[in-house]
């Protein structure tokens, strides 16, 4: 099975990663300010080595947040789960500045995780506008998780900012239930110069339409003296608009719930205390520095832990800052090549080289793979022939009536006969 088993998984890249100190990204992003990037090649000292495609799969790395919400009799208590779930689905980016490689059109991605319970598959299913499609499935048919996403990046002088355009669909079976949200902001500061710092903010909504509750969460801008960075605070609210729990923590560490007035009561006490009296160094405007990062998150008495970030490997500075379970997206198992197709991203040879540490062959290959693409793309607009999509179609979201690309089934059967040679 592809990338099943955890005990076989690797537990570092086979080479560390390429230095880039010697470019300059001021050169190639002088001229963008204010535009979208999605159009714009960016060196591939830049990247990282995994695809965009692999790296959506992240969002599955705390499926346990799942399984557990699935266990859970009480509808209020499953969504406190499901908004862990969410928060953790984005914890990943933390300090994550090398850029994935775009997808090429009709790549793909495989996640089978067997000990974990569940399997995925992901389709770049457009290229200008570039989206990529993905459908997780439990193995006990206990839930369904899905979506589209259309990252829209922007450059703005000092800073790169990412919408991640597409909204997310959990369905938890046994339960009849759908929740829907759509992540929030990232931004990717000191482009130019300085150390690259990351915040992601912006109110995240998440509705459980089987039962009108409705968790608003609101991943906090970093503001003039750091004291928000990384904070993500919200609530739970019944159809009838009644509070039911606070969610607070971060994003970077853990998430806790706790009853409404108990919160209310603590913020009345922290005021009259003060609550942090420590000095904070200021945010420098010239640079745009990251703050220092304050001290863990205050635990309020009577919370419920809902989740916490599994530490990153010792090594992972020097791996990307690659989590353990990033480190483990691209590696091709024996006999694992056999039963993939052949547009999977493992047998993408730039991504490869990259990974190996071979930066001109992964230069090289990339700018291959690019004008391989653009020759394909001339060749269908020669024959007036549109780009079919091979696992998602284009159709409606039963829950949010929007446009969502859903899967159609049938990739697990392991007939790759019709698949295109993109690489």
């Amino acid at each position: 099975m592809c990338g099943s088993r955890q005990q076989n998984q690797m537990k570092t890249l086979p080479a560390e990663m390429i230095s880039r100190n010697n470019f300059s990204v001021w050169s190639i992003l002088k001229k963008c300010i204010g535009m979208e990037l999605s159009k714009i090649a960016m060196p591939v000292v830049f990247n990282e080595p995994l695809s965009f495609l692999q790296r959506i799969s992240e969002y599955m790395e705390h499926t346990h947040l799942i399984h557990r919400a699935c266990s859970l009799s009480d509808s209020i208590d499953r969504m406190q789960v499901v908004a862990a779930f969410a928060v953790s689905a984005v914890a990943s980016q933390w300090e994550r500045t090398g850029k994935p490689f775009n997808p090429l059109l009709g790549e793909t991605y495989e996640l089978t995780r067997e000990d974990e319970g569940y399997r995925l598959i992901s389709e770049q299913v457009s290229h200008h506008p570039p989206i990529s499609a993905f459908h997780a499935q439990s193995l006990k048919q206990e839930f369904e998780f899905h979506g589209s996403i259309y990252p829209k990046l922007k450059f703005w002088g000092k800073s790169v900012e990412a919408e991640p355009k597409g909204t997310m669909t959990l369905e938890l079976l046994k339960h009849k239930e759908a929740y829907t949200w759509i992540n929030p902001m990232c931004c990717v500061h000191n482009i130019i110069l300085g150390k690259l710092w990351i915040e992601q903010y912006g109110t995240v909504e998440i509705v459980n339409h089987s039962t009108g509750d409705k968790c608003v969460l609101n991943f906090k801008p970093c503001g003039m003296f750091g004291k928000e960075l990384h904070k993500v605070e919200g609530y739970i609210q019944d159809k009838s608009k009644k509070k039911l729990r606070v969610i607070y923590g971060k994003w970077t560490e853990c998430m806790y719930s706790v009853d409404p007035k108990v919160y209310e009561t603590h913020k009345k006490s922290d005021k009259k205390t003060g609550g942090d009296t420590k000095k904070v160094k200021q945010v420098s405007e010239e640079l745009d520095e990251m703050p220092e990062v304050q001290e863990t998150v205050t635990v309020i008495p009577g919370s419920a832990l809902l989740w916490r970030i599994t530490p990153r490997p010792a090594h992972s500075a020097q791996m990307y800052n690659f989590t353990s379970f990033a480190m483990t997206l691209n590696e091709l198992e024996p006999g694992m090549t056999r039963l993939l197709p052949p547009t999977d991203c493992r047998l993408r040879p730039d991504i490869r080289a990259m990974e190996n540490g071979d930066i001109d062959t992964a230069s090289t290959e990339k700018e291959r793979l690019e004008e391989k693409q653009r020759a394909a793309r001339r060749e269908r607009s020669k024959d007036e022939e549109e780009w079919s999509t091979r696992w998602f179609q284009l159709g409606t979201n039963p829950h949010t009536g929007a446009e969502d690309w859903l899967y159609t089934g049938g990739y697990f059967d392991r007939n790759y006969t019709h698949c295109p040679n993109i690489y």
